[in-house]
């Protein structure tokens, strides 16, 4: 194999690897300058830039495919059988991906953030608590009752939610202890 007879193909690689970089570095910059304007804690930050580099990778392995000049044909067929596959996990497991997408679009949009109390308007189960944590998939609550629940990133989405003020929350659990403990109120 001669070097000169691809020299196109690895200026073009080197090229696309440089640019995919470049926005890489750009897009993170992006976000944490974000995470810090709306105080984002630093490991819910470290999950969106997993998002981003897993979008530079397979934005880097597409253009390399093209760039080294796999028939279109061949490509093609893989592709769609490639997606088709895709398409089937996909379908089967729709709310992965659903709560996946949901958790991004909570991190740039929603006001809420660990540490926030939070009462989710849900007629059939409805629920309350404090943000523990926001994950990939759902979110964390820690309840009055002591209790911890998980709840999708994607109902959280679909169903109201209020905010309401920490001193608030710890005024009313104060009270809740109490009441459990048979005390009397002040």
């Amino acid at each position: 194999m001669n070097i000169q007879e691809h020299t196109l193909q690895l200026i073009e690689s080197a090229v696309l690897i440089l640019v995919l970089l470049f926005i890489r570095v750009m897009l993170k910059r992006t976000v944490r300058n974000f995470a810090k304007k709306i105080e984002r804690l630093e490991h819910r930050t470290g999950l969106i830039m997993k998002h981003v580099d897993f979008g530079v990778f397979f934005l880097m392995v597409l253009g390399l495919i093209l760039i080294w000049g796999v028939d279109f044909r061949n490509l093609g067929l893989v592709m769609s059988s490639v997606f088709a596959v895709i398409g089937i996990a996909f379908f089967a497991q729709w709310s992965i991906l659903s709560n996946v997408t949901s958790g991004v679009i909570m991190f740039f949009t929603f006001p809420y953030k660990i540490g926030d109390y939070i009462k989710i308007h849900d007629k059939e189960m409805p629920c309350e608590g404090i943000i523990e944590d926001i994950k990939t998939f759902h979110i964390i609550l820690h309840t009055k009752d002591n209790e911890i629940v998980t709840y999708p990133n994607s109902m959280m989405l679909q169903k109201g939610v209020s905010i309401v003020k920490a001193e608030d929350f710890h005024e009313q659990q104060h009270e809740h202890d109490k009441n459990k403990e048979g005390l009397p109120h002040e």
